[in-house]
Order: C-alpha cells, then structure tokens, then sequence
C-alpha cells in the first residue's frame, strides 16, 4: 500500500488565506498540468483547457467581481449566518502565486463522444477529475490550491476572451504555502461540519433515513 498517496488526499486542502506569493518552480508547474491533462475523460474527448493567469490587473478585476459576488450571497443569509461568514475567507486571488482556470469544451470529440450519448454530464466530469488530478498533484509538490466558485460564468468568459462555446469551470489559485490546515476552513468557523463516511455508504440500495446533506455545524 502507497501510504503517501492516501496521505497526499488527506492533507489537500481548499486554500484562502496560506499563499504566500513565492514563485512556483517552472517543472513543478509542468508537472501539476500534466498531471491534470492526464485525468482519464469520457470518450478520451480531453475535454479541458488550462488558461495560466499572471496578469496581476486581470486577477485584479476579477478579486473585485468575487468580492461583488461575496456581498450578494451575504444579503441572503440570516443574521447569524451572516456573523459566521463574515469571519470567513473566500478566495486567494491576489496572495497567490498564479491562478490556472479550467474550461470544458462540449464540442471536443463531437458528434459522437464515445459515453456520452445516455448522460451528457461526462464531459463535465472529466473536466473535474482533471481538476482533482491537478489539486493532488499540487499537494504533493507541496502548494496549495483555492477553487474560488463566488463569480458569474458570463464575467469570467468575457474577462479572458473564453468562446460562447466553452464553459469555465473552475478559477484555481495556485502557489506555495505557509502550510496546510488540519481542519478545513468552513469546519474551523463552524460553517459546516463533515459526515462520517458511516452516514455516506449505503448497502446494495438507498438506505431511507439518512441525511445527505450532513449535519450543521457546531456553534
């Protein structure tokens, strides 16, 4: 048994507030894509493309859009949901070394993607075990990764000139850290707290009774 691969998945983290802004190695960088290109994907359609943003007024903007974005979920949350996230972080655009944002292309492979025809979300999926291979491959170079999901697809395709016929699917920050937490961010201010994977496995058919979204919180 690889013992550290499993401790690789273990210690991946969502990053905020770690980055420490320090260059990433050109071969790690190499390696972390490759690792992700790498990811199997349905029909061997690749279905991902990987845009590597260093523009400092480009992530720029788009720290701006997120934080817009950040004020609109506020608004919906009661008073003290709203007191817990606002302790929280939400993105490491500007601490971060680089940001990697991956797109899906529904067209690659097309007409007839070998898989597909009965659900059409393989494609989607692909891109997000692109997008695990990548994390994990980061992890194990040693740097940290922050998926940052508070945007608008419409922005970001326009920020960075992404076709109306490809998706972005995820703006990644990238770069070495100061380290990794134990506990996950969201867990740690008592946002959400993790299901065993008692509560996650079920017997040969659905067991009624459980709940799937997991249990809140402690206070």
């Amino acid at each position: 048994m690889n013992t550290q691969f499993y401790d690789v998945i273990h210690r991946r983290r969502d990053v905020r507030g770690q980055f420490t802004g320090a260059p990433i190695a050109a071969d790690a960088l190499t390696r972390i894509l490759s690792a992700a290109h790498a990811a199997p994907s349905v029909g061997l359609s690749q279905p991902w493309d990987f845009i590597v943003v260093r523009d400092r007024a480009t992530r720029e903007a788009f720290h701006r859009h997120v934080q817009h974005e950040r004020d609109t979920f506020a608004a919906t949350l009661d008073a003290g949901a709203a007191e817990r996230f606002a302790g929280i972080k939400i993105d490491g655009v500007l601490e971060s070394t680089l940001s990697v944002v991956v797109t899906y292309d529904a067209d690659r492979g097309s007409p007839a993607v070998l898989g597909r025809h009965a659900i059409a979300d393989t494609g989607l999926y692909s891109v997000c075990l692109a997008i695990q291979n990548l994390w994990l491959a980061a992890t194990a170079e040693g740097l940290g990764v922050g998926w940052v999901s508070f945007y608008r697809e419409h922005f970001l395709r326009e920020l960075l000139g992404i076709p109306s016929t490809v998706r972005p699917v995820a703006w990644l920050c990238l770069g070495p850290v100061t380290h990794l937490e134990r506990v996950p961010d969201l867990e740690r201010h008592g946002w959400r707290r993790r299901r065993s994977l008692d509560d996650a496995v079920h017997e040969d058919r659905w067991t009624p009774g459980r709940d799937p979204e997991g249990t809140p919180a402690a206070r």
